[in-house]
């Protein structure tokens, strides 16, 4: 059995809440790191959803889809699509060809969900995508604050995000309370597959903090 229902709350959609305030929807992070983290947080989402699986025996290690058809909403179907037709990339190719339109992709996929209002603009600037329930927006970070505080692994969806806020160098900054021992050992209770998506959106985020430089 999956880990993960594409239909149950989307792993994705709770990431995209954690890196941006909950009221205004101003983001966190740099947008070349938000997006490389949504990247991998959709990878990771269709891994527990078995979806795709990842092949050991490559070098480096590649995608595939374990499915012919494309399931889900228009953006799983999207990335699903990409990867039954083009299955010879590695994973941290994905990254970087997702993480080029996933926010706004994410995005607009809440706005039709109505967990975000659309943008807005004011005088001569636009006011990005706001939650439409601040309390909504703020309770996948309260999920992960309140793990980290009573020190209780969490589910494994709660775990992908820990690893990818980690991955993405910002657990210290965006949790309450960064407990560097804790999240390792989230980290520790994914699939393997999921793991090593994990290690190459760290990777890839390394990369992109380094060429900013």
């Amino acid at each position: 059995m999956a880990e993960s229902d594409l239909s149950s709350p989307s792993l994705v959609d709770d990431l995209y809440f954690v890196l941006h305030d909950n009221v205004t929807g101003h983001p966190l992070l740099h947008p070349r790191l938000t997006g490389l983290t949504l990247a991998g947080a959709i990878l990771a989402e269709l891994m527990l959803a078995e979806r795709v699986a990842l092949d050991f025996a490559s070098n480096p290690e590649r995608l595939h889809a374990t499915v012919h058809e494309t399931t889900g909403d228009p953006l799983t179907r999207t990335v699903l699509a990409h990867i039954i037709a083009e299955p010879h990339h590695p994973v941290g190719t994905w990254l970087l060809f997702f993480a080029r339109t996933i926010h706004a992709d994410v995005a607009a996929r809440m706005i039709a969900a109505n967990l975000l209002k659309p943008p807005v603009r004011h005088l001569l600037k636009q006011q990005p995508a706001a939650p439409a329930d601040m309390n909504t927006a703020a309770w996948p970070l309260a999920r992960l604050n309140l793990a980290v505080q009573r020190r209780k692994p969490p589910v494994i969806g709660d775990c992908v995000l820990l690893a990818l806020l980690a991955a993405a160098g910002s657990a210290q900054r965006i949790l309450s309370e960064h407990d560097a021992r804790f999240v390792t050992a989230a980290t520790a209770l994914l699939p393997v597959p999921v793991q090593r998506v994990v290690a190459q959106t760290k990777a890839a985020v390394g990369e992109a903090v380094i060429s900013r430089r």
